[in-house]
């Protein structure tokens, strides 16, 4: 197996310059999405039959909460990499991809208790799923904190790989809290590996809901990564002929 694209990734300057490419094409395929994926479930996608309209919520409470779950599992690989392979670009994605991650995690809670009002009666309970969401987000929050706090750069990359890699441990406990315990939030909504547990005309516009927020996601930190590099090599020749290049062209 051919490895050289694993090598190129510990490369600033391939990542800037391939990352580049990619922007224009996932950016354009988030809005794309997004946008479809919102008017679909909106205004076109029946009501529930239990919860009328108020179920429309999933639109955004599912994808944010998938999300919420993916940008941590990549922290963890993201700190592995760092820490084995000893990438500083892994610690760039891991710093750059943790407030993502905090912010999806409050979107899901957020909408999970307008969604949890009119379902439970409750905007808040002590449940298995919704505790262990909790924690992700405090896990984020330690993340942040620790890279902001110390001051030398691969001390706080080791300190932030550790913490990712060992708070992996609640992502399986979030996904099978409400198989493993007696839990008032219901099955997982969205699956690729069994038939939906909903009518297609709902999990469609669901599906189309993910795939956006992981352009999204995939746009937001590749732009954060860039500007990261660019301060983090800016005594670089080819950071130096890269905004020469830039100024010349905006004139």
């Amino acid at each position: 197996m051919n490895w050289t694209w694993f090598h190129k990734l510990g490369s600033p300057k391939w990542f800037y310059e391939i990352s580049g490419r990619w922007l224009p094409w996932l950016g354009a395929a988030a809005v794309l999405l997004l946008v479809v994926g919102t008017v679909w479930g909106l205004a076109f996608a029946p009501q529930d039959y239990q919860q009328g309209n108020s179920f429309r919520i999933i639109y955004i409470h599912v994808p944010a909460a998938i999300l919420a779950q993916s940008i941590y599992l990549m922290l963890a690989v993201a700190g592995v990499v760092g820490l084995v392979w000893k990438m500083k670009l892994a610690d760039v994605a891991l710093q750059q991809a943790a407030p993502l991650g905090a912010w999806m995690t409050v979107i899901a809670l957020v909408t999970g208790a307008v969604w949890g009002k009119p379902t439970w009666g409750a905007w808040w309970v002590w449940d298995a799923r919704l505790t262990s969401m909790l924690i992700l987000l405090f896990l984020y929050f330690g993340v942040i904190a620790l890279g902001n706090a110390i001051t030398n750069r691969d001390s706080a990359a080791k300190a932030c790989a550790v913490l990712a890699i060992v708070g992996v441990v609640n992502i399986p406990i979030i996904k099978y809290s409400v198989d493993w315990w007696n839990t008032l939030h219901q099955p997982a909504t969205f699956k690729l590996t069994e038939k939906p547990a909903m009518p297609m005309e709902m999990w469609l516009p669901l599906l189309v809901m993910v795939i956006g927020f992981y352009c999204f996601l995939a746009t937001v930190v590749l732009m954060r990564m860039r500007l990261e590099v660019l301060k983090r090599e800016s005594r670089s020749s080819w950071v130096k002929a890269e905004l020469r290049a830039q100024l010349e062209g905006r004139r």
